[in-house]
């Protein structure tokens, strides 16, 4: 134990370190003379701390870069650490849930759900009128809405079967999927643009606003998640020793679903699809503290944040910051995946 604590100590000051350093990298395309220093960024930052922030004078900085700063970089790097802390465990719940190191946050059919309500919203004007917030608040409740959808088509007799729950969700996910890109064939180019950054995943353009709503959900799913650390170390000795141990099975699958798809839903609907992350943190972790959820879980969200800070300054410091979070995610954790796999010998735990 004291041994994952360390681990999730050093990971915590990598989380740290990773922040401040994305938080000093400069947007693409900015000029070099017009580039702050990193000394600049550290005052700005520090001018709005609780404890020191009246000790930090900035009334020798300009507002736009002050502004720079504190509505464009700090919110997107809180941003990173946020989704990616959210879909980590959300893809550790998920693993656990049907005890299979292949399973994601998506797999319940979140994105393609998320991607119609982001689709629908672009198709009704929504998008284009309300902008980034519109678009969200379509596509978390695309998410929510395919998510229950599956549930509610897997309950038999009381009781939710795990494979019957996978192959709904694939099911319905797909043709959610199919519906969104139907949509795009009554958008014009522009809009599809639009739609496809939206469903590929950025943090370009995302500001407070997102973070006031992810921020808080995710943080409120984690911490739910922690709770039920000991019940989901038991559920993986099988659901009817969980039984006779004292879980009750069917609500502990009920809320973890419910929690675990709500952290999806609302992470997507900040910032689109992120690949990868869900699937390959958990598993990473899972093989360097273990399965125990209570090292596991707190070891999935620093490790998340982790790579999505990492990622997202990889994109800034690309010449062109259009290339979508999601590939890029996808292109690193695809190999990596493969590799992990091609190394272990057993499937799971």
């Amino acid at each position: 134990m004291m041994r994952n604590r360390l681990i999730c100590l050093g990971l915590l000051i990598a989380v740290i370190a990773a922040a401040f350093g994305s938080v000093l990298v400069e947007q693409p395309g900015v000029p070099k003379e017009a580039q702050l220093p990193a000394s600049t960024v550290l005052r700005i930052i520090g001018s709005r701390l609780p404890l020191v922030g009246r000790a930090v004078d900035v009334s020798d900085i300009h507002p736009n870069d002050v502004d720079r700063v504190l509505a464009l970089r700090l919110p997107r790097v809180l941003l990173a650490i946020v989704v990616g802390a959210a879909l980590a465990v959300a893809g550790a719940v998920m693993q656990s849930f049907f005890q299979n190191p292949m399973a994601s946050p998506y797999i319940l059919g979140v994105a393609s759900g998320a991607s119609l309500g982001a689709a629908v919203a672009f198709a009704i004007g929504l998008g284009a009128v309300a902008g980034h917030s519109g678009a969200s608040l379509c596509a978390f409740a695309g998410a929510v809405g395919v998510t229950f959808l599956v549930y509610a088509l897997s309950r038999r007799g009381g009781r939710v079967n795990t494979t019957l729950l996978l192959l709904t969700g694939i099911a319905v996910g797909t043709f959610a999927g199919a519906v969104a890109y139907a949509l795009m064939f009554l958008f014009t180019e522009q809009t599809i643009g639009q739609v496809l950054r939206w469903v590929m995943g950025t943090l370009m353009n995302r500001g407070w606003g997102e973070l006031a709503v992810a921020g808080p959900v995710s943080i409120a799913g984690v911490a739910f998640v922690r709770l039920y650390a000991r019940d989901l170390n038991v559920m993986l000795m099988g659901p009817e020793t969980a039984q006779h141990l004292g879980v009750h099975v069917e609500r502990t699958r009920l809320v973890l679903l419910v929690v675990s798809s709500l952290l999806t839903a609302v992470a997507v609907a900040a910032v689109g699809i992120i690949g990868f992350v869900g699937l390959v943190v958990p598993h990473v972790m899972r093989l360097i503290v273990g399965p125990d959820h209570r090292s596991l879980i707190p070891a999935s969200v620093l490790g998340g944040a982790l790579l999505l800070l990492g990622a997202d300054a990889v994109a800034r410091s690309l010449p062109h910051e259009s290339v979508p979070l999601g590939i890029l995610t996808t292109l690193v954790g695809c190999p990596f995946f493969v590799f992990l796999l091609a190394r272990r010998e057993k499937t799971f735990i």
